[in-house]
């Protein structure tokens, strides 16, 4: 029997190759491959050892989810195989097939039950990142409206309705114009570096108006950008065209009231995705807390094969020889007569008047007897 799977296959020939014009004619194209084995020998365990050798390696090419180690045979305690199931094998003890057939069930459910324990633990943990982004979502909903309340409270309108842009700048003076607000946030945009910190600029409506230096890698050369954000009075950053300022003067002064009128939208999305979130709770609280079904059988299963490891260890203790058997018996039967309680004499002898030759015979026929332990 071969020692590699490749060799095994190697050994049908050229008969099965292309080009075996004998048996397209004669014999519809087919070849009898005839493998021989012996019963009752170590030839069924070759070709296990061969299947578990060639499983091992498809698993390797195409890396798929399996055991990633191969008991090569090596018969000790430690590997797959013990001794006393290496004495089965060569004695034909027909058990060995058995407990061979409770074992791949023992490994099939207990690859099925941590499969099992795998998900119901990913599905506890994703259950616990649902309730996380539950509390973020709920507790930005309750931030943007309270700052949409406040915005609306301050909110200032001229006599056609529109919304009037009260944004003031560090370093501008009260009631300039649009073109100087516009060419000192230009000045900003092009020379503040604030290292990725938030630095405030200025304020509209009572909401302070942020920049912040976003560095990126563009070609090899590092390329800074600054960003504009309008801060909520709870921390929930606003932007309007990512926060990018516009070439026209009034568009780039507007750019910080239209992001407070994105307010509303802002709590529709995280609304949106609290509902998503919601919808996937049930779904992973039953993963989260399932049972695995088949725990009494992979229990049963162990429990028996338990009782075939001692059936086989008790088929393969050595016999005990029959000189051994009656000498046991022998001691047995004298113990059992030093255990009878002597009659009761019409005189009661004194310990001290026994004499040293009765104490002797007495010593003479005490044997002291061991249990031997099967």
């Amino acid at each position: 029997i071969a020692w590699r799977p490749s060799d095994l296959e190697q050994r049908n020939g050229r008969a099965v190759r292309k080009g075996n014009e004998v048996a397209k004619q004669f014999a519809d194209n087919k070849v009898d491959v005839i493998i021989y084995a012996v019963e009752r020998s170590l030839d069924s365990y070759k070709f296990n050892l061969l299947h578990n050798k060639q499983l091992f390696i498809n698993q390797l090419k195409t890396n798929t989810l399996g055991s990633r180690s191969i008991d090569e045979g090596s018969m000790d305690e430690d590997s797959g195989m013990n001794f006393s199931e290496y004495v089965a094998v060569l004695s034909g003890n027909t058990d060995l097939l058995e407990k061979a057939k409770l074992d791949k069930k023992i490994v099939t459910l207990e690859s099925e039950r941590k499969g099992f324990l795998k998900e119901r633990d990913t599905a506890a943990a994703k259950l616990e990142e649902i309730k996380c982004s539950i509390a973020f979502h709920s507790d930005k909903i309750r931030e943007a409206r309270a700052d949409r309340a406040h915005f609306e409270s301050q909110l200032q309108r001229d006599a056609d309705g529109v919304p009037v842009n009260k944004l003031s700048v560090k370093g501008m003076p009260d009631g300039a114009d649009v073109k100087t607000i516009a060419a000192r946030l230009q000045e900003i945009s092009e020379k503040a570096r604030t290292e990725g910190e938030y630095n405030k600029i200025g304020e509209i409506y009572g909401f302070p108006v942020m920049v912040k230096t976003e560095s990126t890698a563009k070609d090899l050369f590092d390329c800074s950008v600054n960003r504009f954000f309008v801060q909520g009075r709870s921390g929930i950053l606003y932007t309007y065209n990512n926060g990018r300022l516009a070439a026209d003067p009034k568009l780039a002064c507007q750019n910080f009231l239209n992001a407070l009128e994105r307010i509303p939208k802002v709590i529709e999305t995280h609304e949106r995705e609290l509902a998503k979130t919601k919808e996937q709770i049930p779904v992973f609280e039953a993963a989260a807390s399932g049972v695995w079904r088949k725990e009494d059988e992979l229990r049963t299963l162990k429990r028996n094969a338990a009782e075939l490891d001692r059936k086989i260890a008790l088929s393969l203790a050595p016999p005990t020889p029959p000189e051994k058997e009656e000498q046991t018996e022998s001691r047995k039967q004298v113990s059992a007569q030093l255990s009878v309680p002597a009659p009761l004499q019409h005189k009661a002898a004194s310990p001290s008047s026994a004499s040293p030759q009765e104490s002797r015979e007495v010593t003479n026929h005490l044997v002291v007897a061991k249990p031997k332990w099967r």
